[in-house]
């Protein structure tokens, strides 16, 4: 970093940095738009934040974010209780119901089995939901994403659920709306015709 740069400035920069997404260039403006915001704007924003975290831990029952002892999907009466849609992140949920459709519930793993980055099975939440899997569940629906370790959890979870005599799905994968042929890859396009439905 440029040694024009104040010290403190320098580690609001780096600590904006360690954010996902955010590069050197980016926790720079960061920093410096915090440094011009008045001070009260900047303790009830780092107050906000310090808040959430103290506040904010895993759902008993889905393993989502919450600050109560269940979430609401899991508090809500409404949901279908016998499927459940396993997700790798709190955010994947928040994806799903914006799209709307889905009554059922979710599971989140909070991460995926990646061998290489030492990432087993009692690293993230799968004996939660095998805990959750008594006979009023039917249907578990993997909607891991498309990635190695996706279908890596996808494939061991499904192994060890099969034998219960619950029903395993995955979500399907294709083109998306809009698209045209001549640019989607290759994988896509084979996810697509295997995928396909009938008129």
């Amino acid at each position: 970093m440029a040694e024009y740069m104040s010290a403190p400035l320098v580690s609001a920069s780096e600590q904006f940095a360690k954010l996902p997404g955010i590069g050197m260039k980016t926790a720079q403006k960061l920093a410096y738009f915090i440094l011009n915001q008045p001070i009260e704007d900047v303790e009830k924003f780092s107050s906000e934040i310090l808040n959430a975290r103290k506040s904010v831990h895993f759902c008993k029952v889905c393993q989502n974010f919450t600050d109560s002892d269940k979430c609401s999907i899991c508090n809500d009466e409404k949901r279908d209780k016998s499927i459940i849609c396993v997700v790798e992140a709190p955010k994947d949920v928040s994806a799903l119901e914006r799209a709307g459709g889905f009554n059922g519930v979710y599971h989140v793993l909070h991460g995926l089995l990646s061998p290489m980055d030492n990432v087993g099975p009692n690293d993230i939440k799968i004996a939660e939901l095998v805990k959750r899997l008594s006979g009023d569940v039917t249907e578990v629906i993997m909607a891991t994403n498309p990635t190695v370790e996706g279908e890596t959890t996808s494939s061991y979870i499904s192994r060890m659920i099969k034998p219960l005599g619950i029903k395993v799905t995955r979500l399907a994968y294709g083109l998306p709306a809009g698209a045209t042929l001549e640019f989607a890859d290759d994988v896509t396009l084979q996810r697509a015709l295997e995928n396909r439905n009938e008129l």
